[in-house]
């Protein structure tokens, strides 16, 4: 039986191409969580340049797929569903018979987006996890290709060119050099490009995806997390470069790639790399999130979409495991007066920490840091960058008493400098003072004041409160001010409260 929340729920099946995919959310909400997420390569666009059809077997599968899907989530007690074909169905002399089949079938509406509205969803999608993205977004299906201008948190009016790895492969028959020659005349027709130059690209799409899991690969990257992956301008073209000398034996040995997904690496790459030669951009930059997640950004009202989907995401995350009343919030601004000189960016990270900062209490005590650690470093989430990734980790690693030379932290430490690094291990033995004077008590918080003076760092306390600086507030204080480099000590005064 569906949990009470279920009705919540929202469910999005993306027809493609080349794929069929149903995503599950937790809500309609501005960072909301895949609880399922399922994809079948059904080909439907497979043929279509020549037949101006669906392919035969991939209606059969589709059909089948579909059934299974609606099922799914009729079962899991999705509230809301929706279904969103892209342009191999719009495009295929059949496409309306497949639609009425599904309708029949399943019993739910299916939307046949324009290429337009696939643009305009895709780039809300990167702009939803990925807010402050400046240049163009990139969106690569089975049949076509979306790109839409990006600037000052907005999307301008996109274009979608019938250049997706199928239909590519359908036009060209095999040939690169016609591949090439038809991917440049249909970028010739984006006039807009070229004002882009030097700015960033950032790409959505399973076959590019594909592209950032093998140059993961090839350079040992530590961290397989496809959002915000980036490589700068000139590593992107010698990458692709490389990658188009590959055969298909070299290709068939990569890892991290699908049997059914290596057909398109080929002319993904071409298309990449014709983009960025294009653009020069400053940076290749992978979105994890796209057509399906712009849809229900889309769905928000202004005051949602406005929402930080960092701060978002850790707010759902602590309101789900914390123990006591003290929160993020709180938290956040005890230790403000100690980090005083943070810019914006430091603090929504220190923000971020805090609210997961109570996340991991009821972790096995011998693996509670590394678990605090890892699982913050692989939050599936966005409106973060991998090098925030890793700070907001290390904040909670030592909130958890975890060591600074801990081995679990050493492969990631490329992510970030030696002084971010430092940054955030005094914040979080920051937090752990602060729990470990109030107990998770909202109001001993208010009572404690932490804070830099005379050059060294400072735990206020009342009278009244003498007796909570215990050995262990005492100890732990200790630890921040050799983190810091600077002398710690306990006042107390007959006042309480914050200044």
């Amino acid at each position: 039986m569906p949990s009470a929340g279920a009705s919540e729920r929202v469910g999005v099946i993306d027809v493609g191409s080349n794929s069929i995919r149903l995503v599950v959310f937790d809500g309609l909400k501005r960072s909301p969580l895949a609880l399922f997420n399922e994809k079948v390569l059904c080909g439907l666009g497979r043929g279509l340049e020549r037949t101006r059809r669906l392919h035969p077997e991939g209606v059969v599968q589709g059909l089948e797929n579909m059934r299974r899907f609606v099922q799914l989530a009729r079962l899991m007690g999705v509230g809301r569903l929706d279904v969103l074909a892209t342009a191999a169905v719009r495009e295929a002399l059949d496409g309306p018979d497949f639609v009425a089949a599904v309708e029949q079938q399943c019993g739910t509406a299916v939307r046949v987006i324009t290429g337009l509205e696939e643009a305009a969803l895709s780039a809300a999608g990167v702009l939803s996890g990925i807010p402050d993205a400046e240049g163009v977004m990139g969106d690569l299906g089975g049949g076509s290709v979306e790109l839409v201008p990006l600037q000052a948190g907005q999307a301008g009016e996109g274009i979608s060119l019938p250049l997706g790895p199928l239909r590519l492969a359908d036009a060209a028959q095999d040939s690169p050099k016609k591949a090439r020659e038809i991917v440049d005349a249909g970028l010739a027709r984006v006039g807009w490009l070229s004002q882009h130059r030097g700015r960033n690209l950032y790409l959505v799409g399973g076959a590019w995806r594909a592209l950032a899991r093998i140059h993961m690969d090839r350079i040992g990257y530590p961290l397989h997390v496809i959002h915000h992956y980036a490589l700068d301008g000139t590593t992107a073209d010698a990458f692709l470069r490389e990658l188009a000398k590959t055969s298909r034996k070299g290709l068939e040995k990569l890892t991290g790639v699908s049997r059914r997904r290596l057909d398109s690496i080929p002319n993904a790459a071409l298309l990449l790399g014709r983009l960025v030669d294009a653009m020069a951009p400053a940076r290749v930059v992978f979105s994890a999130t796209g057509l399906r997640e712009g849809h229900v950004f889309a769905a928000l009202d202004p005051a949602g979409r406005a929402l930080d989907p960092l701060l978002a995401a850790c707010r759902s995350i602590a309101a789900r495991g914390r123990r006591f009343g003290a929160g993020g919030d709180d938290l956040v601004c005890w230790t403000d007066l100690l980090f005083a000189d943070d810019p914006p960016a430091l603090r929504r990270l220190r923000h971020a920490a805090a609210l997961l900062s109570d996340s991991a209490w009821n972790e096995h005590p011998d693996y509670r840091a590394e678990q605090a650690f890892l699982g913050t470093l692989r939050l599936a989430h966005g409106g973060i960058d991998h090098r925030g990734r890793l700070l907001i980790a290390t904040m909670l690693h030592a909130r958890y008493g975890g060591d600074a030379k801990a081995a679990v932290l050493a492969p990631y430490a490329r992510l970030a400098s030696d002084g971010e690094r430092l940054w955030a291990q005094a914040v979080g033995l920051a937090l752990r003072v602060g729990y470990t004077v109030s107990g998770g008590s909202p109001a001993a918080l208010a009572r404690a004041r932490l804070e830099t003076i005379d050059g060294g760092i400072r735990l206020s306390l009342t009278r009244a409160d003498e007796v909570m600086a215990g050995e262990a507030v005492r100890r732990r204080l200790d630890a921040l001010g050799r983190t810091l480099g600077r002398p710690a000590a306990v006042a107390f005064s007959e006042q309480a409260g914050r200044a």
